[in-house]
């Protein structure tokens, strides 16, 4: 008689389940998943050549737990920290990333594709593999004493989040903030961590200047599918506590909606909006889940792990706004998308947002007041 075979675990890890891939046709944990973080995979960027394929070997060592991904923080020696878009469909034409790539491991993340660029994953790498530029306020300094240099509001959060954790030891996002703050430069933030509030001696003296606004974005306000989504970003509650520790310290807030993902989150719009004004925050945003180059394969991915019930009918609605893709980058359609369901969603916004009281009081942020402060060597004005 013949040793009986073993009945395979479905899931032996208690993580994300996977369908499709290395593992074929059968239900199991995709061999590059990890515990805590967001994305189930680690494919290379598309300016690689070669690729690398798990296969069970025979031996069941894809059931095996795989080892621990601890977060690498490298250095970035950029030589600028200024970057500039001329994107017509975005608000501000400069930014500052005091990083590449995020630990807070968002799944949707539109950002993930940069990590390619640099000859690493867009996946796991993404989320693990964090490049700091400790010399950015030092960079920033200089950029900003450039004599043909314009002041226009400066942009942070817009790529990856300036307060993601690694931000508690390394102080870079502070740092910048002191540069600016010394040189009167108008500031606008986003970011998911509640770990801003930390900066709120900065920006409170700041804000009442008219130079520092922010916002924390709330994708939902489901305890269980934020972990899932955004497993290393603060929890929902913790990112409304930050609104309202931020409104008290005198600083303007606003809530992004954003990603709005269509038969995941959507039907959170009103609830989120609402739960942030009673926080304190004054305005609100929104943006549309978008799914550029590699970032469609990992979102899918993730779908089909953690929330396979769903999957479906998502990527169904999402090519439903996006002309039957799964993104079309088009200037002015890629934040809302088009179609009766993104119509929706939009008039479903405009009306939370005048039930509420949101957007009805914008003021730019003042960009007369900047003025580079004296340094040593700096010949003293007669007058």
């Amino acid at each position: 008689m013949g040793k009986p075979s073993k009945a395979p675990n479905p899931n032996p890890r208690g993580e994300a389940r996977y369908t499709g891939g290395p593992l074929d046709d059968t239900v199991g944990v995709h061999p590059d998943a990890r515990r805590g973080r967001g994305v189930v995979s680690n494919g290379a960027g598309r300016y690689e050549r070669q690729g690398r394929v798990a296969v069970d070997d025979g031996w069941d060592n894809l059931d095996e737990p795989a080892p621990p991904l601890r977060t690498q923080v490298l250095r970035d020696s950029t030589r600028t920290i200024i970057a500039r878009n001329t994107s017509p469909d975005i608000s501000f034409d400069r930014s500052i990333n005091p990083y590449r790539g995020c630990e807070h491991g968002c799944t949707y993340c539109f950002a993930r594709p940069t990590h390619a660029y640099l000859g690493l994953s867009p996946g796991l790498d993404f989320e693990s593999k964090i490049f700091a530029k400790p010399d950015a306020a030092a960079l920033l300094e200089k950029e900003l004493r450039a004599p043909r240099y314009e002041c226009r509001t400066m942009a942070m959060g817009t790529n990856t989040d300036p307060y993601q954790p690694v931000e508690r030891t390394h102080a870079i996002t502070r740092s910048i903030l002191g540069v600016l703050a010394r040189f009167n430069h108008p500031v606008g933030i986003v970011t998911k961590s509640a770990l801003i509030t930390r900066d709120a001696d900065i920006l409170g003296p700041m804000a009442e200047q008219n130079l520092a606004k922010a916002a924390l974005s709330v994708t939902t306000l489901d305890h269980h599918l934020a972990r899932k989504m955004e497993p290393r970003a603060s929890t929902p509650g913790r990112r409304l506590e930050a609104i309202a520790k931020l409104t008290a310290a005198g600083v303007p807030m606003a809530v992004m909606f954003g990603p709005c993902i269509p038969g995941l989150n959507d039907h959170e719009m009103e609830a989120v909006l609402t739960a942030a004004r009673d926080a304190g925050a004054v305005s609100a945003g929104y943006v549309m889940l978008r799914l550029p180059l590699e970032v469609k394969d990992l979102f899918q991915e993730w779908l089909a792990a953690d929330v396979p019930e769903r999957a479906g009918r998502v990527m169904s609605l999402v090519r439903n706004m996006r002309g039957g893709l799964d993104y079309d980058p088009k200037w002015g359609e890629r934040m809302h998308g088009t179609g009766p369901i993104a119509d929706a969603l939009s008039d479903r916004f405009r009306l939370a947002c005048k039930r509420l009281g949101l957007n009805s009081h914008r003021r730019p942020l003042d960009v007369t007041k900047f003025k580079p402060p004296p340094q040593a060597g700096d010949q003293l004005t007669l007058f």
